[in-house]
């Protein structure tokens, strides 16, 4: 099984999604998994409190905001 790589991704990592359905919004990275497929996923926290969850491959880190 082939599995992604998270590129330094870590739990309370300030990342941006850059595609997927919530492109654009940024926040701190927490609850980060491997699926049983080898897609990583994680929550997305934003500064006021709003939860999505997203998959690794759609967000970059960036410095904290």
């Amino acid at each position: 099984m082939k599995t992604e790589q998270t590129g330094g991704l870590e739990d309370g990592a300030w990342c941006k999604v850059v595609a997927g359905t919530h492109a654009g919004k940024s926040g701190s990275a927490t609850d980060i998994h491997t699926s049983k497929t080898g897609h990583v996923t994680l929550t997305v926290v934003q500064k006021d409190g709003v939860r999505f969850k997203t998959l690794a491959r759609h967000v970059v880190v960036q410095a904290s905001a």
